[in-house]
């Protein structure tokens, strides 16, 4: 896997190169459909986000937390899935967030996985400036 949330520390450019690398397929595959092709747009890209927050809020560092809400945690792939289906996000999408679940085993993998993701979203904000 390209993204290795498991590792501790994390792999020294989970969150810069790795990170802006997606950045850039998500909006090269965004672009594949069309300058404006409505797919990976910030505002649903960031629900995905905001959720996977809540649920690290909720959790923290409580592994019995964590193993309470597991289930909840893997079922934003079907709502990955669904929005795909809507049209909102690309297949590119779908498949990174799928491999960073199933990489999500515990409190600190899910951290990993939330800051991964955050700094997704900070490299995205710049290249569409």
């Amino acid at each position: 896997m390209p993204y290795d949330l498991k590792t501790e520390p994390p792999v020294a450019t989970l969150f810069s190169e790795d990170a802006e690398s997606f950045a850039r397929k998500l909006v090269e595959s965004a672009n594949a459909g069309g300058r404006d092709s409505g797919k990976n747009k910030p505002t649903q890209i960031r629900r995905f986000y905001d959720e996977l927050v809540g649920w690290h809020d909720r959790i923290g560092d409580d592994q019995e937390k964590f193993n309470q809400y597991i289930a909840f945690i893997k079922m934003l792939n079907a709502k990955a899935a669904y929005a795909q289906g809507r049209n909102l996000v690309t297949q590119d999408f779908v498949n990174w967030f799928k491999e960073c679940i199933a990489q999500v085993e515990s409190p600190k993998t899910l951290r990993n996985f939330r800051l991964h993701f955050e700094a997704v979203l900070g490299f995205l904000k710049s290249i569409r400036c």
